[in-house]
């Protein structure tokens, strides 16, 4: 019996917006979902996002051969009310993001939007983003340094304050 089964959440299962895809991506660390994650689960707004709207673009192909090959999955959240009353505060890819990982009772919701982010905490989903994968990448040792990467993301899209910039390093044992 499932998590989802049983009205616990299911561990095992995390659910994906568009943006840690595409930044991951960007990085070419893209195979560290499959590494840590082992499945993602991504609703249809995030395949549109990342493949039918980003053809050509950074991540639309990582996103592409993962679904082929399976370790992502893309699926429809259902619970209409809960998806209207998100898609008036998020981005579609957001709102089906936290919409999907409450129906299927997710462990992990990998969003990097602070107001996404609130939301899904706000009821019950833990979260976690680029940021928090990269991190945990370095403690792990798939990086041998946190500031290179995430230097070349903020040069080319990712925004994060100069706060938490400093305060990532620092967690990792790097310099500020």
């Amino acid at each position: 019996m499932s998590g989802s089964e049983t009205g616990e959440p299911s561990r095992d299962v995390v659910i994906s917006d568009t943006s840690p895809l595409v930044h991951l991506a960007r990085a070419e660390l893209f195979s560290l979902l499959k590494a840590f994650y082992g499945r993602l689960l991504i609703p249809t707004a995030v395949w549109r996002e990342a493949v039918e709207e980003g053809q050509g673009r950074v991540g639309e192909a990582d996103v592409r051969e993962a679904v082929g090959d399976g370790w992502i999955e893309v699926r429809s959240p259902t619970d209409a009310p809960f998806l209207q009353l998100l898609r008036g505060e998020l981005d579609d890819g957001e709102a089906e993001g936290i919409a999907l990982a409450a129906e299927v009772g997710a462990g992990l919701i990998l969003l990097d939007e602070t107001q996404a982010r609130q939301r899904a905490r706000s009821v019950g989903l833990r979260t976690t983003g680029t940021l928090g994968i990269l991190v945990r990448a370095r403690e792990e040792g798939h990086l041998d340094a946190l500031r290179p990467v995430l230097d070349r993301l903020r040069r080319e899209s990712f925004w994060i304050s100069e706060r938490l910039y400093r305060r990532a390093l620092g967690g990792v044992g790097e310099k500020p």
